[in-house]
């Protein structure tokens, strides 16, 4: 049986989500890949338990993560069963509906009904009563934010969910957002947005500030670039490489020369700070406490431990700051 580790809490920072009084670990654990069923289900229950013995205590997964759409929240709610129940009050689990789950008009968007009945598939895979987080998956232009927003809220009033998040939004989106679920008294606390040294859309599309001006936090998903911010294409495209196996998210035309000299320039950046290039994607994120924690991924433990490193040096130098941004332009 499994017994978590006595010094769990000793490393991992866990910043506040905003003004909220959610705190989270500064790195979290995503389940978007290797945890469908084409995962190996022991690989997947290693690296759980290893998450939270280092003090991930927040596992992010939404409805249609696999493949197939559902078996990610399946899957984890077998190694809940398995082993993270008796730990329950000390995990954060998140999921999300905004993507489409089954056939018909009602199984998209951001309407009401599908919101709500997606909830309730999301608590039944996973096998709990409710989720500490519940976000909705992104913006839906052809139903009203209103609706929206009031499904979240009444989400949270019935008990099945905790606090409200919203994701892939912008900044306008956000504040329009944030000003209906405030005048329904609902605790929204987080977004949930894409960002990386060579993605800074959070920057440019106004979520990034508005976020800290209205206190609340933000997770970071892909911090990693679909691992293109790691030494593993340094020397080619490796057999195992998602990008042969799997190009639902990156293939191989994203590693251009350009991009190539651009990984390689930041790789010796990381070298000087004394930080794989992974570890020091991930410190750049947490750079400057507008974001609260940043999602990895992970196809086996040994791979997650070298991530948790990153927490220990989050401090840059305005020369490295600037190195970091020249080498990373064009992204």
């Amino acid at each position: 049986m499994y017994s978590a580790a006595d010094g769990r809490y000793d490393a991992m920072p866990y910043p506040r989500c905003g003004r909220s009084g959610l705190r989270l670990p500064a790195l979290s654990l995503g389940l978007w890949h290797n945890f469908g069923d084409t995962g190996d289900f022991d690989t997947m229950r290693r690296i759980c338990r290893t998450a939270f013995d280092h003090g991930i205590i927040h596992f992010d997964l939404a409805n249609n993560y696999g493949p197939a759409p559902g078996s990610a929240e399946r899957n984890f709610g077998r190694i809940l069963a398995l082993d993270l129940a008796p730990y329950r009050d000390e995990l954060i689990i998140s999921t999300k509906a905004g993507y489409g789950m089954w056939p018909g008009p009602c199984g998209d968007g951001g309407g009401r009904k599908y919101l709500l009945a997606s909830l309730d598939q999301s608590l039944a895979r996973l096998g709990v009563d409710y989720v500490d987080i519940f976000y909705h998956h992104r913006p839906d232009p052809d139903t009203p934010l209103e609706e929206t927003m009031g499904a979240l809220a009444d989400a949270v009033r019935s008990g099945k969910a905790l606090y409200a998040g919203l994701s892939n939004y912008s900044g306008p989106q956000l504040e329009q957002a944030e000003a209906i679920l405030r005048r329904l008294g609902v605790p929204f606390v987080i977004n949930q947005n894409r960002y990386s040294i060579f993605d800074r859309t959070i920057e440019q599309n106004g979520l990034k500030s508005t976020a800290v001006r209205l206190g609340k936090g933000i997770i970071a998903f892909s911090p990693l670039a679909q691992s293109l911010l790691t030494d593993r294409y340094l020397d080619g495209i490796p057999a195992d490489s998602r990008m042969k196996t799997d190009g639902r998210f990156l293939n191989a035309g994203a590693l251009t020369p350009q991009r190539l000299a651009q990984i390689r320039a930041l790789n010796a950046l990381a070298a000087q700070r004394g930080q794989t290039l992974a570890q020091m994607a991930l410190s750049w994120i947490l750079r400057d406490g507008a974001v609260t924690s940043v999602l990895v991924g992970a196809s086996r433990p040994e791979q997650l431990l070298d991530n948790l490193k990153a927490v220990q040096n989050t401090a840059f130098t305005a020369q490295e700051l600037a190195a970091i941004d020249a080498a990373g332009a064009a992204g």
